[in-house]
């Protein structure tokens, strides 16, 4: 104790210590080492398809018969579709699940996982990319070499969750999804997406 009172007497001594607390700080919010304990479950169901409506104003020409439907009724959806998809393997932290890529009947789309397993980490995100899928250590950095679209913060590090493709953006010219940290641009895991 007496030793902490001499270095705060002195003027390097007191700035010395405010560098160690602000270093200390800063790394505890950069790396967020607690997270590593804390698991954080997410459990989304697949998106609904919405019925659509028939063609407007179409009438139909004669009484309707018992067991057909209005023409103007709504056309049953045709659901879900399922277009790739792949099983994640581990790159910085152990991954496993599986990620579809899913139409939905009105057109739009969604990258899916499904089953996810992996650790919480500061600033995860789920990217559709168009880099291929190394295993181990070769495949950690390679997916902001090419093209790739941020579809949001990963909702959580467990569980099954939906992420929404921009209209804008032709998934078809992605083939693989990888769990990304941005903060130190390393994958989690990734899966590449093959066909279904």
């Amino acid at each position: 104790m007496a030793r902490v009172r001499e270095l705060l007497g002195r003027p390097l001594g007191i700035g010395a210590l405010l560098v160690t607390v602000a270093s200390a700080g800063f790394g505890l919010y950069w790396f967020q080492p607690w997270k590593l304990w804390q698991d954080q479950t997410v459990e989304e169901a697949l998106p609904t398809a919405r019925a659509t409506p028939g063609p407007a104003g179409e009438q139909a020409a004669g009484p309707e018969t018992a067991g057909s439907e209005p023409s103007g009724a709504p056309t049953s959806p045709a659901g879900p579709r399922t277009l790739a998809r792949g099983e994640l393997i581990s790159h910085e932290h152990a991954t496993s699940g599986t990620v579809k890529l899913v139409r939905l009947d009105d057109g739009s789309h969604v990258v899916r996982l499904e089953n996810l397993d992996t650790s919480n980490g500061p600033d995860l995100r789920v990217w559709l990319t168009d880099a291929p899928v190394k295993e181990g250590q070769a495949g950690w950095h390679v997916f902001d070499d090419g093209e790739y679209v941020s579809l949001g913060k990963l909702k959580g590090n467990k569980g099954s969750q939906n992420y929404a493709v921009p209209d804008d953006v032709d998934p078809s010219r992605f083939t693989s999804v990888s769990i990304w940290c941005d903060r130190f641009d390393v994958s989690f895991g990734a899966a590449e997406l093959g066909r279904a």
